[in-house]
C-alpha cells in the first residue's frame, strides 16, 4: 500500500470518474461535472468548520475521494458492490486501509434515498465527514438543468417532458431537503436557503418557456 499526497489522490480520483463515466456511460448528470461540484461545495463546508473541528484537516483524504466518487459506484447505472469494489481496487494505493474503508462507508450511505430509509449512520470519528460529503451532494441537486440533463440523457425523455419531470421530482424531493433537516452545518444551512429559492425561480422560467412553445 502506498499512502499518496491529496495532491495525487484528487488527481487520481479525478481521473477514475473519467475512467469509469466512459465504462459505464454515465451521463453528465453524474459524471465529471458532477463530481467537481460536490468536491468543490466539500470544499467550502470543510473549510467552514475545520476551525471548530480541527481533527478535519486529518481526514480531507476520505472527505475529498467521497466527494468526487460518491457516484462512481451508483445503482443507475451499474451494480453498486461491484462498483464499490472497483473504486477499493483503485484508490487503495493512495490511501490509507482505514481511510478507504471509511470512505466506502460513506458513499454508501449517504445518498438521499438511503438517508430517507435510514436515517444517518454512526460513523464516529468521521460522523461530520460523512455530514460535509453529504451535504455537498445535497446542494448540488438544486442544479435544476443537472435534473433535466439526467432526464433526457438517462431516462430518455425529451427536453419538454424532462422539464415537467424535474419539477415534480424538486416538489417531491429537493424542496423537502430543508423542511427535513438534512442541513447540519451551518454553512450549509444558509445556502441551501439561496439555492432553494434560485432553483425554484429557474423551475417556474423553464416551465414558462415551454408553455410558449
Amino acid at each position: 500500500m502506498k499512502i499518496s499526497s491529496l495532491v495525487t489522490l484528487v488527481n487520481r480520483a479525478f481521473q477514475f470518474v473519467i475512467l469509469s463515466s466512459e465504462k459505464y456511460r454515465i451521463d453528465e448528470s453524474h459524471a465529471l461535472r458532477h463530481s467537481m461540484d460536490v468536491y468543490h461545495y466539500a470544499s467550502q463546508i470543510y473549510n467552514s468548520e475545520v476551525g471548530r473541528n480541527p481533527y478535519l484537516t486529518e481526514q480531507l483524504p476520505v472527505i475529498y475521494s467521497s466527494a468526487i466518487l460518491h457516484d462512481m459506484c451508483d445503482k443507475k447505472y451499474m451494480v453498486e458492490s461491484e462498483g464499490l469494489v472497483t473504486i477499493q481496487n483503485y484508490i487503495k494505493d493512495y490511501m490509507s486501509t482505514e481511510d478507504v474503508q471509511t470512505m466506502s462507508s460513506i458513499i454508501t450511505t449517504m445518498s438521499y434515498s438511503k438517508v430517507n430509509a435510514n436515517g444517518f449512520p454512526d460513523l464516529g470519528k468521521h460522523q461530520l465527514a460523512y455530514h460535509i460529503v453529504r451535504e455537498s451532494d445535497l446542494l448540488s441537486g438544486y442544479d435544476v438543468s443537472r435534473s433535466v440533463i439526467y432526464q433526457m440523457m438517462h431516462e430518455k425523455y425529451d427536453f419538454v417532458d424532462s422539464v415537467d419531470v424535474a419539477s415534480a421530482l424538486f416538489d417531491k424531493r429537493i424542496f423537502t431537503y430543508i423542511p427535513d433537516k438534512l442541513f447540519v452545518t451551518d454553512f450549509s444551512k444558509q445556502l441551501s436557503a439561496t439555492l432553494h429559492e434560485q432553483a425554484r425561480d429557474d423551475i417556474q422560467r423553464m416551465v414558462e418557456i415551454n408553455k410558449q412553445l
